[in-house]
């Protein structure tokens, strides 16, 4: 394991330092070869730390930096004007901390069209890539995994979009996975040939030529855990959706496992019978509570940026600072560029 510094947007999320800081404290104790740069408003930081003081060992405090910023990005702020007055704000300096090489990557919950916006004039893309895509690894019914993009950078894609996604996300997925020629498909309203909008089929025949890519042709929103495919590419609109769809049916079956009953002397009793008789589907569903895989990552960059959910509670943003980390240890960024000019 490699020494690594990652800029943390630490105002960034719909709670800020009273979950990130946490988070930031679980992920040093974690990984001791690991520092971050805390961007954010060193009074709202301090009292996080303070009342974690009796926990924060003199290494950790070590591989602990807080950069006082007193601007932030609101999530409510369209894009347009985010970027526009983006200057000193805890997001854009989070970034340029690893444009100028203080850290290897970041990490922020904040405004997504910002973080896109801003990741991308200032880090640029890769040589070759038009638009970078969020990604994000799933956990399928069978134990395995698959990862899915764009999840919501790109509303609006031509079929060079889906294709470059395409190869981005073999790419991701043979490095992230571990996986040989891993099965691609495009999320589609149903498997035919004449399916779907025209980027879409256009998208279609142009990886189907490639082969160097493993396409098994198109999928529909009800395999997408299945294990069918290893890489499924969208439209960022269509797989924000779907994201979301997923996560949320699935916290709903979670509570009702959990015996979300309307008498309180019977909720115990029902939640411990119905994970007893469902014990094994309990727990396949828990995988894909968005807690346990939160960190979706803008690829098609110079380097790692990972999105955490905006929502995220400490475990999970703890997980998203984890994901950056082992992105940078795995080099992707350097990985898909040199995979893309194979």
């Amino acid at each position: 394991m490699s020494r690594l510094t990652l800029a943390l947007d630490v105002m960034g999320g719909d709670i800020g330092p009273r979950i990130t800081i946490p988070a930031s404290l679980k992920a040093l104790d974690d990984d001791p070869m690991l520092s971050l740069l805390l961007f954010g408003d060193s009074r709202q930081i301090q009292p996080e730390l303070d009342k974690a003081s009796d926990k924060i060992s003199p290494n950790i405090r070590e591989r602990l930096v807080i950069r006082h910023v007193s601007h932030t990005i609101e999530n409510s702020q369209s894009v347009t004007d985010a970027l526009r007055h983006s200057k000193g704000t805890s997001m854009r300096l989070a970034i340029e901390a690893v444009q100028c090489g203080e850290a290897q990557g970041c990490a922020s919950g904040g405004n997504t069209g910002a973080l896109m916006g801003l990741a991308k004039v200032i880090l640029q893309p890769l040589k070759g890539i038009q638009r970078p895509a969020l990604v994000s690894v799933l956990p399928t019914m069978d134990g395995n995994h698959s990862v899915m993009l764009d999840l919501g950078a790109n509303i609006d894609c031509d079929a060079e979009n889906l294709y470059q996604f395409a190869l981005m996300g073999a790419i991701f997925a043979e490095n992230r996975l571990n996986l040989v020629f891993p099965r691609v498909a495009l999320l589609n309203i149903g498997v035919e040939a004449i399916k779907g909008y025209k980027s879409i089929r256009e998208a279609s025949e142009m990886i189907k030529k490639n082969t160097a890519l493993n396409y098994v042709g198109f999928i529909e929103g009800n395999y997408l855990l299945n294990g069918v495919a290893d890489v499924i590419v969208s439209d960022g609109f269509a797989g924000n959706v779907a994201l979301k769809t997923l996560e949320g049916a699935a916290q709903n079956v979670i509570g009702l496992l959990k015996g979300r009953s309307r008498n309180d002397l019977l909720k115990p009793l029902f939640g411990w019978l119905m994970k007893i008789l469902f014990r094994e589907s309990y727990q396949r569903l828990r995988s894909i509570n968005p807690e346990q895989y939160n960190g979706a990552s803008l690829i098609g960059l110079t380097s790692v940026v990972v999105k955490s959910h905006g929502s995220a509670n400490i475990n999970a943003f703890t997980n998203a600072i984890k994901d950056a980390a082992l992105q940078v240890r795995q080099q992707i960024p350097q990985k898909i560029l040199d995979g893309l000019n194979k």
